[in-house]
């Protein structure tokens, strides 16, 4: 479980931030500050996985606490200047959402953060291409969504499955490898046959029932 600290001075806001992040599989509020010296307290007590974290706070900018805290962060502010959005990036935010937003625009952040670190919780040394991955799918939930219904960092999921596998994969099997409901990664592969981005080919079995195989198209 993703454990989450939201540093918020409206009140109101934060309940509605509280609300929008535990409706998201894997994730748990924790608590949440209304000044930086809350937020620094609760860091040290709490110790989050991660911060929703307000750039106007009443006793400091909230830039100055992602400076000074060692954990991750997605700015979500009404700030929306350029030295804001670099300041935010160069001190180390992971995402940067501006108000209003809309719960599924925050849903899509906190699943692609989730499916970021899971990227990363790895044991042994990762290779290049497992770092790349790591940071495709951070910023896949940045992306509008072609179709309603659809999210981005599942879609990325099961490309980069079908691509990695090398030869022809059933929706069966993707499910397995990824977690996913059968019928949910039928929908994506499907999605992606459909783009050109894979080719689908009918298996016939004993049943005499086909089975959908999809290649990655090179």
């Amino acid at each position: 479980m993703i454990q989450v600290l939201i540093v918020e001075d409206d009140f109101r806001v934060a309940q509605i931030h509280r609300a929008f992040t535990e409706r998201v599989s894997g994730f748990r509020v924790v608590g949440t500050a209304r000044t930086g010296q809350e937020a620094r307290d609760l860091v040290g007590a709490e110790r989050p996985d991660l911060l929703l974290l307000d750039t106007y706070l009443p006793d400091e900018s909230g830039l100055d606490l992602l400076r000074d805290l060692d954990t991750d962060a997605i700015m979500l502010t009404a700030a929306s200047d350029a030295v804001s959005v670099r300041t935010a990036f160069t001190r180390g935010a992971l995402n940067y959402l501006v108000k209003p937003f809309t719960a599924e625009q925050l849903t899509d952040r906190l699943t692609a953060y989730r499916h970021y670190r899971s990227q990363l919780a790895r044991d042994r040394g990762l290779a290049q291409d497992d770092i790349d991955r790591a940071l495709r799918v951070l910023h896949d939930g940045d992306h509008p969504v072609a179709r309603k219904g659809q999210s981005a960092v599942t879609f990325r999921l099961v490309a980069d499955a079908l691509r990695e596998a090398g030869e022809p994969r059933s929706a069966a099997d993707i499910a397995a490898r990824l977690g996913i409901a059968r019928a949910t990664a039928q929908r994506y592969l499907a999605a992606l046959a459909q783009a050109g981005s894979a080719r689908m080919n009918l298996r016939y079995g004993m049943s005499g029932r086909p089975e959908h195989l999809y290649t990655w198209s090179d």
